[in-house]
């Protein structure tokens, strides 16, 4: 039996040649930012200073990894971000789930109330000062979990959460309840496991974001040995000076070298910096993409 041919008329074509060149545009306009980082990060002073790297290095050298890899304050900020990142996404998993969990139930007595409480919080906010007395009056200044707690938990996560629960079958938790199960144990041993895709989709958005997030740590953490790699990253890019960042970037008498600061410039160890930076989330990105549409769309079936 031969495959029936669609045809496509004049129209189709033209919007999907249109679909083409727009999403070719948009991978131009993504990529090319990428690859213009990395490559100055990769060139040497005298082709970066003249403004000629596009898409790959000229006089290729990796003296600026070579020197910011030695910057102690690089490797403290990447274990407290990977602390940071991976202890939030974890607590924000948990909590979301626990408050979740009751709203899909039928026979929730308080469905409704925090359902309209947890509406409010979207449309209003405590703001950034009195966030910060809070802090202040709970001792969390200069404490992990002034970075941790306050993202804990969020009303779309729990509603896209909640969503996803309810479109599970109910007839697994009636048997589990009919076995003597608790909710705790339903939760934990039936939701949860048939949520892969939901807890890998916001695993990996609560990972980017605090892996992202620079603003807090600058408001609550002066303590520099608790500063996240982003705030290090931040320095590069903004508060070092040029003399600050050639001396930072040759630690143990590498800067009083005239060789050395040819071969180095403030802009290939800043682009350098961006893609220490980024790397984590770069590679473990293709380990949870095919999850997305799947988690998404799912948690968005039922309104």
């Amino acid at each position: 039996m031969r495959a029936m041919k669609v045809r496509t008329s004049l129209g189709d074509k033209i919007f999907d040649a249109f679909n083409l060149f727009i999403m070719f545009c948009l991978i131009v306009v993504i990529i090319y930012p990428i690859l213009n980082v990395i490559a100055v990060s990769f060139s040497d002073a005298l082709n970066v200073g003249r403004g000629q790297i596009t898409i790959y290095p000229k006089g290729f050298t990796t003296e600026a990894y070579h020197h910011i890899l030695k910057d102690g304050t690089v490797w403290i900020g990447y274990r407290n971000s990977i602390f940071y990142s991976i202890s939030s996404t974890l607590i924000m998993l948990l909590l979301t789930s626990m408050f979740a969990y009751p709203l899909a139930l039928r026979g929730f007595a308080l469905k409704k109330v925090l359902t309209v409480y947890l509406a409010i919080t979207m449309f209003f906010s405590g703001g950034m000062i009195p966030t910060f007395l809070l802090m202040r009056n709970l001792n969390l200044i200069n404490n992990p979990l002034a970075i941790i707690v306050p993202g804990a938990v969020g009303a779309w996560n729990v509603f896209i959460f909640r969503t996803f629960f309810q479109s599970l079958p109910v007839e697994l938790i009636e048997s589990a309840k009919m076995d003597g199960a608790n909710d705790f144990s339903i939760l934990f041993k039936i939701v949860l496991p048939l949520s892969k895709a939901l807890l890998a989709t916001f695993g990996l958005f609560g990972i980017v974001g605090m892996w992202n997030n620079w603003f807090s740590a600058l408001i609550y953490l002066t303590d520099r040995d608790l500063h996240p790699l982003q705030l290090i990253l931040r320095e590069y890019l903004y508060v070092v000076s040029v003399q600050q960042l050639q001396a930072r970037a040759g630690m143990g008498g590498g800067a009083s070298n005239p060789a050395l600061i040819q071969q180095l410039t403030p802009r290939a160890l800043q682009m350098a910096m961006v893609v220490v930076t980024m790397f984590p989330i770069m590679a473990i990105y293709p380990f949870f993409q095919k999850h997305f549409v799947k988690g998404v769309m799912i948690g968005a079936i039922k309104g």
